[in-house]
């Protein structure tokens, strides 16, 4: 396998995701330090008070900000840790998640993620932020 990736070899890594697929997972964005992702936000994946759960808020998160990193890393990456601040809560009819690597070495790359929600009439909200640090992992599978 290359070490090369681009949109269509990140789409299919994202489709080999079986929790990125039940979730309906988009990659719309991917190359030069910056990823992005988008799920609808439906009822399955709501909590008690009406809101985009924060478990699928965290799976966006880290999804995207370790895309980012792999478009200057490679694709054999594994997430070394994360942080996520909770803005708002989250509504709306899409989740969109925006990451770029802040610094990238040979084997770690520190990432940030916005995380905003698009309701039916367009209107973007910021609801949460992340970071994270994204390791090489050779032992990987490929």
């Amino acid at each position: 396998m290359t070490d090369v990736l681009d949109l269509e070899l990140a789409r299919k890594t994202l489709a080999a995701q079986p929790f990125s697929v039940l979730l309906g997972a988009r990659l719309t964005a991917f190359g030069d330090g910056e990823a992005a992702l988008e799920l609808d936000i439906r009822e399955e994946l709501l909590q008690h008070y009406g809101f985009l759960h924060g478990g699928v808020l965290g799976y966006a998160a880290d999804n995207t900000l370790t895309f980012a990193a792999g478009s200057v890393l490679g694709p054999r990456l594994i997430t070394a840790g994360y942080s996520i601040d909770y803005l708002r809560p989250a509504s709306g009819a899409v989740l969109c998640a925006c990451a770029h690597v802040v610094r990238a070495g040979r084997t770690l790359a520190v990432c940030r993620c916005d995380l905003s929600t698009v309701d039916t009439a367009g209107t973007e909200k910021l609801c949460a932020v992340a970071q994270g640090t994204i390791a090489v992992a050779e032992h990987a599978k490929g």
